[in-house]
């Protein structure tokens, strides 16, 4: 056996410690210079929000899509519990309950035909999540949250370059949170982005992230001094995370187009055995592009899921589950509701495997590919 293959590999694209030099070149290593301003025009450009603010973490750009919501204690704000703890934790920190709905089972997001059920009237906001970068029906949400006057924050961490409905995730929400941490497509380590698509959040917005001053109107010479006018956090990423994430950045289109690449090969080679029902391959339906952030499969059981896994450690590959449903960890069913029952979350939770998918995993993805064949083989 050759070496180990991970889950996941950080990468370069190539210019990132030349950016990152420059940036101490140029005498601002703190938050907002060149580099963090590059990064969000070009996140406007390409994601078409109103405006793009960095943010140190996707877990801070949620947090601030909280208090932008004027998300306040006793509110309830609609979410899958098959997501990330951050998803909760943003709007549970300004004293909301999530109210978690089931998710599909053909793209595994929140069931858009549940959302009505789970409103009642301390419902603040709507937080759909983007799982794997396919898009939620985010027409179909928005029409929900515009009759019942809600806010739409999309949870897009996984989902940068994806679209639904020919639009980027991200544009359709009133707030969007996106995530460059090491495990996403584009990276800078840790990282982030708010992108505010409301244009009576957009002053706001800024304030709430320059630690609740209007620091950055200062800047721009429409005020004679900055002063505190609001609450907030100190949310800006520094330029060395800018400029590290730059680099990515010029890079977006062909990341995303590799890591298709890999996902197809993926997608091909296991056709058979969904066609012979040993597996269930992912589904991004008819009306989303998605950015191959993982490839996952379904299997029957916990236990098969738990047997495939160890047979992939034993031929050096890692390979893992995601996410325990929130509704069912402890702090879950202590703050929480549930709406229904959520037959499908608890399914996949307990079927659902992802597989090694980062760039430079091309040389040894039939290995990958043979192991898992491999496996059914075996246990066929």
């Amino acid at each position: 056996m050759t070496g180990s293959i991970p889950f996941n590999r950080p990468f370069l694209v190539g210019h990132e410690l030349e950016y990152v030099a420059q940036a101490h070149v140029n005498g601002q290593l703190a938050g907002d210079g060149p580099y963090s301003k590059r990064c969000q025009t070009w996140l406007e450009t390409n994601t078409g929000c109103r405006k793009a603010l960095l943010t140190h973490s996707c877990t801070a750009a949620l947090e601030m899509a909280a208090i932008l919501a004027d998300v306040q204690p006793g509110d309830e704000v609609i979410m899958p519990s098959y997501t990330f703890v951050s998803t909760a934790n943003a709007f549970v920190l300004r004293g909301a309950t999530p109210v978690f709905v089931d998710i599909r089972a053909d793209t595994l997001n929140i069931d858009e035909r549940a959302i009505e059920a789970a409103i009642s009237p301390q419902t603040r906001a709507i937080v759909p999540v983007h799982y794997a970068g396919v898009g939620c029906a985010m027409n179909e949400i928005m029409d929900i949250a515009g009759r019942h006057g809600l806010v739409v924050i999309e949870d897009s961490a996984q989902a940068l370059m994806s679209r639904f409905d020919g639009r980027p995730l991200g544009s359709f929400g009133h707030l969007a949170a996106l995530s460059f941490h090491e495990t996403k497509n584009v990276i800078s380590g840790e990282g982030g982005a708010l992108l505010v698509n409301d244009p009576a959040m957009l002053e706001r917005a800024e304030i709430i992230r320059e630690k609740g001053t209007n620091r950055s109107q200062f800047f721009r010479g429409q005020v004679d001094k900055y002063t505190w006018v609001d609450v907030g956090s100190s949310y800006l990423p520094g330029e060395i995370i800018a400029a590290f994430l730059w680099a990515q950045l010029e890079q977006a289109e062909q990341i995303t187009t590799c890591r298709r690449a890999i996902w197809d090969r993926y997608h091909a080679a296991f056709v058979g055995l969904e066609r012979e029902g040993k597996v269930r391959r992912p589904n991004s339906g008819d009306r989303s592009y998605h950015n191959a952030h993982m490839y996952y499969l379904l299997l029957h059981d916990l236990e098969q899921r738990t047997s495939y896994i160890a047979h992939m450690k034993s031929a050096g590959i890692q390979c893992v589950f995601h996410y325990v449903p929130l509704h069912s960890s402890p702090k879950g069913r202590q703050i929480s509701r549930t709406c229904g029952v959520l037959k499908t979350t608890d399914d996949t939770a307990d079927r659902l495997v992802r597989l090694p998918l980062w760039l430079g995993l091309e040389p040894e993805l039939d290995r990958v590919i043979d192991a898992t064949l491999g496996f059914f083989e075996r246990t066929n």
